[in-house]
């Protein structure tokens, strides 16, 4: 999770590192009675393939760094969370940094490749996305409570793999499609619809390369692109850090410098 040098979106692309999703329902299971009882199976799969709920819970703060590639362009990215809805995403080219956080109430940029050094307030659209990123486990575990609906939508092919697809329905309007491998049961692809200012945008995402950190596995490679689209940005994960120390004032909004005032005209 939108990986273009514009507004935000190379920096959240919805959760690039978002929790890969296990599918046990078989086909007869997407009856309307049944569909919620294989979602909800399908969710606890999840948990248990990925290390259990109690690992999962005891990951408190996180830390990934990536490199982004897309042709000759090359980029560092840098995503720190926190529980609470705290998030915070650099996007760094050249020893400058594009920073935008969420501290659960206030989003936050600054944006000095536009000459913006000072911090400035996300818009609702801007923020939208980086909301998301800010839930460590993800908008699928726990996905009633957070008011979102899943339903089993069937089997579709990714690439020529044959997968389960998962329909995500988010509370604050976006949709996803997760593409799951049927013998693995990890995330391929996910799709995801999202309207920014009136305009509906969609995105693709492929996961691979797994690997385990702590009991935990993640994916430490990422494509992404827009839908239907033949180019793709690469995100190779370097390092996933887990439980680091990451002070609340990370994720605030600092104060504006004051403007140095001018010398006063002599007489």
């Amino acid at each position: 999770m939108r990986v273009h040098v514009r507004g935000r979106d190379w920096l959240g692309a919805g959760r690039i590192f978002g929790v890969a999703l296990l599918v046990v329902a078989t086909a007869g299971c997407f009856c309307s009675g049944a569909g919620a009882q294989g979602v909800d199976e399908v969710v606890a799969k999840n948990i248990q393939a990925r290390g259990g709920l109690e690992k999962l819970k005891g990951v408190r703060s996180i830390r990934t760094t990536a490199k982004l590639t897309q042709g000759s362009f090359r980029a560092e990215f840098r995503q720190e969370g926190k529980r609470g809805g705290k998030v915070r995403e650099e996007f760094i080219i050249q020893g400058l940094a594009q920073i935008q956080a969420y501290d659960g109430k206030t989003g936050w940029q600054i944006s000095p490749f536009g000459g913006r050094k000072d911090p400035e307030l996300l818009s609702q659209d801007d923020l939208k996305s980086l909301v998301v990123d800010a839930d460590i486990d993800g908008p699928l575990i726990e996905y009633k409570e957070k008011g979102n609906t899943a339903e089993m939508v069937g089997h579709d092919s990714m690439e020529g793999t044959d997968c389960f697809k998962i329909k995500l329905n988010m509370k604050n309007g976006d949709v996803r499609y997760y593409y799951l491998d049927a013998d693995s049961y990890l995330d391929l692809k996910v799709e995801i619809q999202t309207t920014i200012r009136g305009a509906l945008q969609e995105s693709e995402l492929y996961y691979g390369d797994y690997e385990e950190v702590n009991g935990i596995f993640y994916p430490f490679t990422v494509e992404q692109a827009q839908k239907g689209s033949a180019s793709r940005t690469q995100i190779s994960v370097v390092k996933i850090e887990q439980n680091v120390s990451l002070d609340d004032s990370l994720f605030s909004m600092p104060a504006s410098k004051p403007q140095a005032k001018a010398p006063a005209a002599a007489n």
